[in-house]
């Protein structure tokens, strides 16, 4: 019977976890609110390759909004925008093998619940609506730059870590321990 839980696995989602906080740590200032400056956001492709890597976002995604000045909701909210974005990005990874569409669709997935539940919680959980018309106006102006910062960072940067690990996956028998 194999197990899930194997070292490997675990280290690595321990360093997917760390890697995250610590990136979006570095950032800090720029990483929350309605235009993100959160580079970490690149390793939201590596469900594609590591089944791991779903509670490692999650964890990571956790630690990194206890810093978030919407502290409370982001911790929980946001972090469940990564964990459902980075289940289903797995099950793309798991199911779609035809290139690049398993990159373009894996990371697609990221980029739209952060842009749905980001601007929520910012609007009509903490109120950060001032400054203009509506809260439904503040809303998808703030979900059109959620998507367009989660754009450039999963897949600007995403690219080149995606198709590195591609690589990777091809020289190294059971790389990413996919049954």
């Amino acid at each position: 019977m194999k197990t899930f839980f194997t070292t490997k696995r675990l280290c690595r989602a321990g360093v997917i976890a760390a890697l995250y906080t610590a990136i979006t740590y570095v950032f800090a200032p720029f990483a929350y609110g309605p235009f993100q400056l959160r580079p970490a956001e690149a390793l939201c492709i590596l469900p594609l390759f590591f089944s791991e890597a779903v509670p490692a976002l999650y964890i990571g995604c956790m630690l990194s909004n206890l810093a978030s000045p919407y502290f409370f909701y982001d911790v929980f909210v946001g972090s469940l925008a990564t964990l459902i974005a980075a289940f289903i990005s797995y099950m793309v990874g798991r199911y779609i093998k035809k290139e690049p569409f398993r990159f373009l669709l894996g990371g697609f997935f990221p980029v739209l619940f952060n842009a749905i539940f980001i601007p929520m919680i910012i609007v009509f959980l903490c109120g950060g609506a001032e400054g203009y018309q509506s809260a439904t106006v503040a809303y998808f102006a703030f979900m059109g730059s959620i998507a367009l910062t989660e754009t450039v960072w999963v897949y600007g940067l995403g690219a080149p870590l995606y198709y590195s690990l591609k690589r990777l996956d091809g020289k190294f028998d059971n790389f990413t321990n996919r049954e």
